[in-house]
């Protein structure tokens, strides 16, 4: 089997006092005049939408519907530690109405979908509260 590309997101960055970065598509255009945070908050972000696909897919593949949307907060920590730089991760997850036995299945299912989890995975310490 052939894996098939489904999307490729593309991306111009520029630093300085008047960085910032843009979509091939447009959809993206941000002014990013410092490295960081911005860096962080762009990686929560993305993470955060691909996960709560990943959590919906999960729910879909169970055949549990869910009574609302998901939500997940994405706290990505910028570390200095004898002077090397990494990231720290916490995914606050909240799935509204759904059993909290059932709502962790589905948590740890997401991290096994999830494209971004699966980069991470033993990368970077990442801490998940089912919230």
């Amino acid at each position: 089997m052939t894996a098939k590309v489904l999307f490729t997101g593309k991306t111009h960055n520029t630093s300085g006092r008047d960085g910032g970065t843009r979509s091939s598509d447009g959809l993206l255009d941000l002014k990013l005049s410092q490295p960081h945070p911005a860096a962080e908050n762009l990686f929560g972000a993305a993470w955060a939408a691909c996960y709560m696909g990943a959590l919906e897919h999960a729910a879909a593949q169970r055949k549990i519907t869910l009574p609302t949307a998901p939500a997940v907060d994405a706290e990505i920590d910028l570390v200095l530690d004898s002077g090397s730089y990494f990231l720290r991760a916490r995914l606050n997850v909240s799935l509204p109405g759904v059993d909290h036995e059932v709502a962790q299945t589905l948590v740890d299912a997401a991290h096994e979908i999830c494209p971004y989890s699966k980069a991470t995975h033993g990368n970077i310490n990442v801490e998940t509260n089912l919230l």
